[in-house]
């Protein structure tokens, strides 16, 4: 199949495009300005959309690009799809939830976003479900070679400072932006339409997390848990924000690797292939 696949240059699109290969017909704003009317005359068998606005506290006080990339781009994808009728991949987030419940979110939970960055992917949620021939995919905590990530960000602070003080109260699911590619490509071939959670298997916190960072790529550094009200930020984060990825497993008949292996994999091989 040939895809579509917008925000090439990010993460997510990154790896999408990998395992694409020929068949990846990849564009970034540059090339595809999702924020106008899609005028894009190549064949396509069908888009992931990886493009979005995520600087989740610039969100808070620059509403309008956040707004443009992440409600009007979904619209106008949406619209592309539909006049050629192909199945739409529109990727999107745990931050359409408010983080107050303490049982893995699912697909049917009700959504309450916080953020502008949230609210703003939550309406291009409503977009995509416009058009029948959708696939939702609600990830978290992602992280690649590619780009800034929160494991990039943690083993340079570690090794800089020797010791870091990291958030222990919120919860969530670090994913590997390889095995989230992997997923979704596996989806978009079922036609099983709808919205899907895909993240890490497991849960962990911050804390945990840049724990188990520093641990696996052997760096020297002591990690101390604090309390997300001692590093303030403009915008708020979900405190729970686990989601269950079990229907995506049974459509697809695949279950996401547990974190903690996942991210061992990626410090041994993938952050030093780049």
């Amino acid at each position: 199949m040939k895809m579509l696949v917008t925000g090439a240059n990010g993460q997510l699109g990154r790896e999408i495009c990998k395992l694409l290969g020929e068949n990846a017909i990849a564009t970034d704003l540059d090339a595809l300005d999702i924020t106008k009317p899609i005028e894009f005359s190549g064949a396509c068998d069908g888009i992931i959309n990886c493009a979005a606005y995520t600087n989740v506290d610039g969100a808070e006080t620059d509403e309008e690009n956040a707004y443009r990339l992440n409600v009007l781009g979904a619209q106008n994808l949406t619209e592309f799809a539909k006049k050629r009728n192909i199945p739409l991949v529109h990727v999107s987030t745990d931050y359409v939830f408010d983080g107050t419940a303490n049982t893995p979110y699912t697909e049917s939970d009700a959504v309450c976003p916080t953020s502008v960055y949230g609210k703003t992917k939550e309406a291009g949620e409503q977009a995509v479900r416009q058009y029948e021939k959708h696939f939702i995919v609600r990830t978290a905590w992602l992280y690649s070679a590619h780009g800034k990530n929160f494991v990039k960000t943690i083993m340079k602070a570690a090794r800089e400072k020797g010791e870091l003080k990291v958030v222990a109260d919120q919860i969530g699911c670090p994913t590997n932006a390889k095995d989230l590619a992997k997923q979704i490509l596996k989806l978009v071939q079922t036609r099983e339409y709808g919205t899907y959670h895909c993240t890490g298997s497991g849960m962990c916190s911050w804390y945990d997390f840049a724990k188990a960072i520093t641990e696996f790529a052997e760096i020297s550094c002591i990690v101390n848990p604090c309390k997300t009200g001692e590093f303030p930020t403009k915008a708020s984060r979900p405190a729970y924000s686990v989601l269950d990825n079990s229907k995506a497993e049974k459509v697809i008949g695949f279950r996401m690797p547990d974190w903690q292996d996942s991210l061992k994999t990626f410090l041994l091989t993938e952050l030093k292939e780049g």
